[in-house]
């Protein structure tokens, strides 16, 4: 039974990115647990306090989902978590929209962290040719923490897109050739929908928009159609080991 790591720069990036994935491995037989690691919350908390940065996991997930001091993205980002169903999160302080300010090896060691702790076999992360820079810093960190040394646990490394900073670096960056499908049944959609209403109403935008609710919905009956399914969740292969 695998492990699976979802590696993520801001809260609602693991939702738009993978969310059905996400829902769909939490309930698949075949798969242990999934985990999931944010970089940023969006703040540095309020009303004086800073929470601990270590995992949650079980009912600690909802208590921080539920509670009242840390930033709008330390709670958002446990709400969403726990409707997708994952056995645990952790959320860090590093700044947002600056993670060049910072050296990539300090968030390489948290993923590094990650991977002795958990030994995930799939991890998911960024595209590589994202627009926005923390993005890109993120997929970085996680090409290199992963890099496949004998004993590493991982054996594929996947790449999603997210919805306003993909699509929109076509052409100034590498574009996203996706290669790798996860269908999603009605329950996977229904609870990706549920994170993005719920957990990120204030990150979704209106029609028209990429974020918008119709759009990524739209996104996913085309990834859906790719590979002969109603909807899906698509990625590039950054590497697959086979057994």
């Amino acid at each position: 039974m695998a492990k699976v790591l979802v590696v993520a720069a801001h809260p609602d990036d693991e939702t738009m990115g993978c969310g059905g994935t996400i829902a769909a491995a939490a309930f698949d037989a075949d798969i242990e647990s999934v985990h999931v690691l944010i970089f940023a919350d969006g703040g540095t908390g309020i009303r004086g306090t800073s929470p601990d940065r270590c995992w949650r996991s079980g009912d600690e997930i909802q208590v921080e989902a539920d509670g009242l001091y840390g930033s709008p993205g330390w709670r958002n980002a446990h709400k969403a978590c726990s409707i997708l169903g994952v056995e645990s999160v952790k959320v860090l302080d590093f700044p947002d929209t600056r993670f060049e300010t910072r050296p990539i090896l300090g968030f390489a060691h948290q993923i590094e962290d990650a991977l002795h702790r958990l030994e995930p076999e799939i991890v998911y992360t960024h595209h590589g040719g994202d627009l926005n820079m923390d993005h890109r810093w993120v997929h970085q960190a996680v090409v290199a923490a992963c890099r496949p040394k004998p004993g590493s646990p991982v054996k594929q490394v996947l790449f999603f897109e997210t919805p306003s900073s993909t699509e929109w670096a076509q052409g100034a960056f590498q574009p996203f050739i996706p290669t790798v499908f996860q269908p999603l049944q009605a329950n996977d959609w229904a609870m990706k929908e549920q994170a993005l209403q719920i957990a990120y109403s204030m990150e979704m935008r209106a029609s028209g928009h990429p974020r918008s609710l119709e759009a990524i919905k739209a996104l996913a009956v085309w990834r859906g159609a790719a590979c002969g399914a109603p909807m899906a969740e698509a990625f590039m292969a950054g590497r697959i080991t086979r057994p």
